[in-house]
């Protein structure tokens, strides 16, 4: 065998072999894009099939062998608000969601900023205790909060409500916003103070800026805790006029009936806030966790 002859069978082995790499590569990423089609469409399909129903008349709800209704109604959604306090409903969720965003965010950037930049006694127990809160289920804090509350005359209040949701996101809250003040230099804090600006100068003017992806991650995160929670809504605020979405949701179900369309309609507008705002904070919300979840 000449050498030009070897080389020869030598560059078709290699040929073969990178062809046999690219197929198995192939192969491997439809396998994957396969798998990820099939749990995505598993994810989906409750939320279609809960949107097309909310908007199927009443006398197509339960008729399986249509996939889409023959006319779309929004009958469903008048009924809701003309006929229930839905309406008020979404209104008490949207109060108690924003203040709660509102001061979790400003109580977790001044808490997370301590951590990060001073150094105290109890420090390190404090923080411990701040994660094993976490450890614990929030159910057990039902009794104790409320005969808390009832003394404090908080119950039926929007007040209570939004101290309990504070206190249950406020150590995830601060632990992720002390990690993402740690990845910001400590340079700037000097830089400020030398220009005469005070701590809380220093925050919320030169460090709150450049952290803004970790604030939106408390944000949003607290906004969908609190849209979304159902026990101590239902416990702490026994009023029907100051009930949340989630609980006169639950109004939906009777004993002996359930009001099909009303729960697909409601369900619909209960599930529009966190959509919209996962939509637009997605990448900011990803990003912030990446970010905080680094320790330095």
């Amino acid at each position: 065998m000449t050498a030009t002859t070897y080389d020869r069978t030598e560059a078709s082995s290699t040929t073969r072999e990178l062809r046999r790499r690219k197929i198995r590569s192939r192969t491997g990423d439809a396998a994957v894009l396969a798998t990820v089609a099939v749990v995505l469409a598993a994810m989906v399909f409750p939320f279609a099939w809960m949107v097309m129903t909310a908007f199927r008349p009443a006398d197509e709800m339960f008729d399986l062998n249509r996939i889409l209704p023959d006319h779309f109604t929004v009958h469903g959604f008048r009924q809701l608000f003309a006929g229930s306090a839905f309406g008020r409903y979404v209104l008490n969720s949207t109060v108690v969601a924003l203040v709660a965003m509102v001061v979790a965010v400003f109580v977790s950037c001044l808490t997370g900023y301590a951590f990060s930049r001073f150094e105290f006694r109890g420090k390190r127990v404090l923080m411990v205790a701040f994660i094993a809160v976490q450890l614990f289920p929030f159910v057990i804090l039902i009794t104790p909060l409320y005969l808390f509350f009832s003394e404090l005359h908080l119950l039926n209040t929007y007040q209570g409500l939004i101290l309990a949701y504070v206190g249950l996101v406020l150590p995830f809250a601060t632990y992720l916003m002390m990690g993402y003040f740690n990845t910001v230099p400590k340079g700037l804090d000097e830089a400020a103070r030398i220009d005469g600006c005070s701590t809380l100068g220093v925050l919320f003017r030169v460090i709150f800026p450049i952290a803004w992806p970790g604030v939106a991650t408390v944000a949003i995160n607290t906004f969908v805790m609190a849209w979304e929670e159902y026990l101590f809504a239902k416990v702490l605020m026994t009023d029907n006029q100051l009930k949340t979405v989630q609980v006169g949701l639950s109004d939906f179900f009777g004993e002996f009936t359930t009001q099909w369309d009303l729960v697909m309609c409601a369900s619909v507008v209960a599930s529009v806030p966190t959509v919209i705002l996962f939509a637009i904070a997605q990448r900011r919300l990803v990003s912030g966790l990446a970010t905080g979840s680094v320790k330095e």
